[in-house]
This record gives structure tokens, sequence and C-alpha cells, in this order.
């Protein structure tokens, strides 16, 4: 299979523009994963290869959870390649949240997987949520990480504004390292254009 980038500009989820980021910086860049998850097989096949790379590393789990929303085809189909149970964390008055008749098992090792991992908010909040209910978060797992979390297959290195634990694997297909600004500091804005927000928090 081709590299990610490659995958990513072919189905029209390399973004270039002006961006507004979820979490409220900016970028000339945007991966829009949706291009990507849309297609069945192609998510399919990306998940598969993620599956290996950590059967390679000999993680052991249980199931699987990611949290919503974009992180939810991504997770589906890593546990449907793998055989695993699946769930997700969401979102309820701005607090992460397990619904909908989910439960962790004591014990139950699982990974947390997301479509991109920017500093791993989202997934830090999903591990919080595991842990407190007696769960054990063994990986974290991504199509793709966005240049601040080191990636253990990858062999990247960790930036300060990374959030993951340093002490739990995280493995990707591929990493972009995209230069990211604050908004009060963006060259972008000051050349007069405005952010749009394409990510599951905006449009």
């Amino acid at each position: 299979m081709a590299n990610l980038e490659k995958i990513y500009k072919k189905f029209g989820a390399y973004l270039q523009g002006h961006f507004l980021l979820s979490s409220g910086k900016h970028s000339k860049f945007y991966l829009q994963s949706a291009k990507i998850l849309e297609n069945p097989y192609l998510a399919g096949k990306l998940c598969e290869r993620l599956f290996k790379i950590i059967a390679k590393n000999k993680i052991k789990f249980d199931s699987i959870c990611s949290p919503a929303l974009g992180g939810i085809l991504a997770g589906y189909e890593l546990a449907r390649v793998s055989s695993k149970r699946f769930i997700f964390t969401e979102r309820v008055d701005g607090v992460m949240t397990l619904r909908r008749g989910f439960s962790v098992k004591e014990n139950e090792k699982f990974i947390i997987c997301e479509d991109i991992i920017t500093t791993g908010g989202s997934a830090l909040e999903s591990t919080k949520i595991i842990e407190n209910l007696g769960g054990k978060v063994v990986a974290f797992a991504a199509l793709a990480n966005r240049g601040f979390c080191a990636v253990s297959n990858l062999k990247t290195q960790r930036k300060k504004e990374a959030k993951l634990p340093s002490n739990i694997p995280l493995f990707t297909l591929g990493n972009f390292d995209f230069e990211i600004y604050e908004a009060s500091d963006c060259p972008l804005c000051k050349e007069g254009t405005k952010a749009i927000k394409p990510g599951s928090r905006g449009n």
C-alpha cells in the first residue's frame, strides 16, 4: 500500500488553506480523515495494517474504545479486523462520558483508537474513564499522528504539547509534522485570510 501522505492526497483528505483546529490553534494544513473512512474497503485495509503493527509489538488487549466523533469509524474497523469488542466515549455538556449501556470489566485491557492524534487530549479523557471503571489502557492507536506525540513504531520524538502518557505506546500508520500557530500570532491571519473549521466540532 502507498504511504499515508499519498493516500490522504489521493482521496482529497489532505487539505491546504487556513484552518482552525479543535485545539484553538491555526494551521495551513488539515487532515480530513472522514474522506478516508467513507471508503469501507480502504478503511479496512488501513486498519488491517495498523493491527499488524500492534500485533508485531506483542500488545495483548481485549477491547477497543474510541472518543466520538472522529475516532468511531477507525476504532470500529480496528476492532473488526482484530475480532475485539468496540465501545466509544462521547461528550455530554462538554464532559467525556461513557453511555449507551457500555461497560468496562475489572482489568479489561483496552486500546484507545483515534483517526488522528494531535496532542492526545480526547484520548487521554477516554483513558481516565476506562481506568476509573477498573479497566487498563495498554496502547493508543490512530491512522496518523500530527507530530506532537511520540509514535512507538515510527520512533518520533515527543513534543511539549503532547498530553498522552509517555509510558503507554502509541502506534500509527504515519506522522504529519505540520507547523501550527497560536491564534494570536498566526501569519495567515496577518495576511488577511479567515480560518475555517472543517472538523467534527465545527461544520
